[in-house]
Order: C-alpha cells, then structure tokens, then sequence
C-alpha cells in the first residue's frame, strides 16, 4: 500500500491526460455511435470492453518498450518526453482548430453482429489506431511508473483499462439518446476548446517534469 501511496501523484497526472484523451471526439466515438443506434447500447458496450482491452494492450507495450529503451541509453527519457510533448501539443492545436470550425460527428453504419465480433472490433480499432499508440507513448513518457514493483505496474494498468471503458462507455450511452447528441453537437465549439487548453497544459507539463 506504502508503495502505491507513492506512486499515486504520478498515476494522478496519467489518469488526467487518459481521462481527456478518451473523451475525446475520434474514430471510436464514430464506432460506438453507430453501434448504439444500429443494435442497441449493449453491443456499443462488449465493443468498448474491447476497446479497454485494445488500451491495455498499448499500453504494456509502450511501457515494457519505454523501460527496455532507458535501459540502453540515458537520453532517451529526455528524447522521448520531448516527442510525447510535441504530439499533446499536435493534440491542443487540433483540439482548437475544431473549436474554431467544429466538424459533425457521424455515426459510422455497421452491420448486426455477434458479441464476439463487437469485442474484436473494438480491440482491433484500438491497437491498429496510430493516434492511440502515440497518444500511450506520450503517457508512458511521464514515467509514472519508473522504479515500481509489479504490483504497482499491474494495479497501473488495469486502472487505465478501467478508465478506457468508462469514458467509452459513456459515450456510447450517451450518445444513443438524440438529444444528448444534439446538445453536445451544440456544445462542440466549447468542448474542442476546454480540450485543446488541457493539452496544451499536459505538454508544458511534460516537456518541463524531471521524472
């Protein structure tokens, strides 16, 4: 407990930048909002469990790749909190631009299918999405984990995962109710600009961590 405890203010900054991230208007919402309205929100569900999974996945990847890089070489930390900076950055500019101009989302029409293929199109769009491994390695560059026994490591990235879903989750929630989307298509303009000013303080923030 002693050592989760003092890892929890890092896991605080990570949670954050997810948290916003996963919120974030992209191809998944597109996915859940067609699944909601074409076959009910149960299956836009199995399909963010698998998106959950397809977060997990990264994101022991880019972990076990982020300590295997450091291990070889010193200045890679400095290099990569630079490159993750650099993309929540892209991230902040993208995020105003649709502020100025927001874009309408619409529901991507998919066929009925069974509850195993919702999961595998879920992970699927996850793990295949260059956007989401960038966004994880920008996570993984805080190094909120560095040093952590493999308790901490594990209760690290089950949280993510939980996070994942429910972000996801909530969208395919709400946005299978007309006038929730309605209201948020309205609300986009201030939505893309809160995201955008989040962002842009996430890279500050890493670009000038010690960690």
């Amino acid at each position: 407990m002693q050592d989760l405890l003092f890892f929890l203010p890092g896991f605080a900054v990570a949670y954050g930048i997810l948290f916003v991230g996963a919120s974030s208007p992209g191809p998944a919402v597109a996915m859940l909002m067609g699944l909601s309205l074409g076959q009910g929100r149960n299956a836009a569900l199995v399909a963010c469990a698998g998106i959950a999974l397809g977060s997990a996945t990264i994101n022991i990847l880019t972990l076990l790749g982020v300590g295997l890089l450091l291990s070889q070489a010193a200045w890679a930390m400095v290099a990569l909190k630079l490159i993750g900076s650099a993309y929540l950055a892209y991230l902040a500019w993208g995020a105003f631009k649709k502020a100025v101009h927001p874009p309408t989302i619409a529901a991507q029409t998919v066929a009925r299918q069974a509850a195993r293929l919702l999961f595998l199109k879920g992970y699927l769009l996850q793990v295949t999405n260059p956007k989401a491994i960038a966004f994880w390695l920008a996570i993984a560059a805080l190094g909120a984990t560095n040093g952590a026994p493999l308790g901490v490591i594990v209760f690290f990235v089950l949280s993510m995962a939980v996070i994942s879903f429910v972000c996801h989750a909530a969208w395919a929630l709400a946005l299978s109710a007309n006038p929730v989307r309605a209201a948020y298509q309205r609300a986009r303009r201030y939505v893309e600009g809160a995201l955008g000013a989040f962002f842009a303080f996430a890279a500050v923030t890493l670009a000038t961590s010690r960690s």
